[in-house]
């Protein structure tokens, strides 16, 4: 196939009978791609937040392609942020459908209100670690939990392992468990078409954000969120896709391009960040004001989890280190081989 325009793809992967949905949020990100698959069972990629908006437009949407909620039979769920699963206990409530999502995540999607208080804690004991201040710590918290109502719980009751098929009567899709962006990120491959159904994975306007979140087994310990996009990032850069739609924005139709570009800009930006701490020692919270000032507070916690997710680079190569400061930490420059390149400002 030649290289397909935005609009010719989605027209592409409607003949293939994938219909994008585009669903409101109350989010900066704006709308959030959910997909119906035209096929036995007739399947629903993500639903959309929680909101009476979000319901009335996917029935809307539905209704375009002459379906109802009533008629879905399979949701599946590509990862556990609310903007793409708030409204699958009302789906499932209305339509029965089975609901799918990736085995390691079931049970944080059956306890998401209390987990999302956990979450919190968590990343509030971070946020002090880094040097983030107590004030911002609180607010942030309470911009967390207001976003609490636009999602839900979700039972699953088809848990999907990584490498698996979910066999549909047209078409076959694999499980791909994609971590980064959030631990539970899941890609479903439609190996026959060559569409790749990415979610958050990857988006063509912006770099999806490698966000700092508890372990999906509950464990203390946080993942290298970062580490663990790249490594996702360059397997799902090997794949053959000739179509990727993703959960914001346009399909992506050159997925190798893309990739190599964000690859490139995540070495630039840690080199930058190597460049900062061998200026002095600074907090995590330090860096994330010197690449992006005093951004809004809402946006605290994404540029604190960018730049941990680069400091982690730069400790696995050995050039820089943590120093602990009482309770806070700092990051200093080992003064090892591997000085930074210029990146003109990343």
């Amino acid at each position: 196939m030649t290289s397909l325009t935005p609009d010719q793809a989605l027209e592409h992967a409607a003949e293939a009978g994938i219909h994008q949905l585009r669903i409101p949020t109350p989010f900066a990100v704006g709308r959030v791609n959910c997909y119906l698959i035209e096929d036995q069972p007739l399947t629903l990629v993500d639903t959309g937040p929680n909101s009476g908006k979000a319901l009335d437009e996917l029935q809307r949407q539905l209704a375009e392609q002459g379906h109802s909620i009533e008629d879905l039979q399979l949701v599946i769920l590509t990862h556990q942020h609310i903007d793409h699963l708030g409204l699958v206990e009302i789906i499932a409530e209305h339509s029965g459908a089975e609901v799918a999502a990736i085995d390691v995540a079931v049970r944080r999607l059956a306890n998401f209100g209390e987990d999302a208080g956990r979450e919190d804690e968590f990343a509030a004991v971070l946020m002090r670690r880094k040097g983030i201040p107590e004030n911002v710590v609180y607010a942030l918290q309470s911009v967390s939990r207001s976003f609490r109502g636009w999602g839900a719980k979700a039972k699953v009751t088809r848990p999907l392992r990584d490498g698996e098929e979910v066999a549909l009567r047209d078409r076959t899709l694999q499980v791909l468990h994609r971590p980064g962006h959030s631990p539970s990120d899941t890609v479903f491959w439609d190996s026959q078409r060559r569409i790749l159904l990415a979610a958050d994975h990857l988006i063509s306007h912006i770099s999806s954000n490698p966000l700092i979140s508890r372990p999906l087994d509950g464990s203390s310990e946080r993942t290298q969120a970062l580490v663990a996009y790249i490594e996702s990032l360059q397997k799902t850069r090997e794949m053959p896709a000739e179509i990727v739609l993703s959960g914001h924005g346009e399909p992506i139709t050159d997925h190798v391009a893309l990739i190599d570009g964000r690859l490139d800009l995540h070495r630039r930006r840690a080199d930058r960040i190597y460049r900062l701490v061998d200026e002095q020692p600074r907090t995590g919270y330090e860096l994330a004001q010197e690449l992006w000032g005093n951004v809004a507070v809402t946006q605290a916690f994404l540029t604190l989890s960018e730049v941990i997710g680069h400091l982690d680079l730069l400790i696995n190569d050995g050039r820089v280190r943590e120093v602990e400061e009482g309770e806070v930490v700092r990051y200093e420059a080992t003064g090892a081989d591997g000085a930074a390149a210029s990146d003109g400002g990343g």
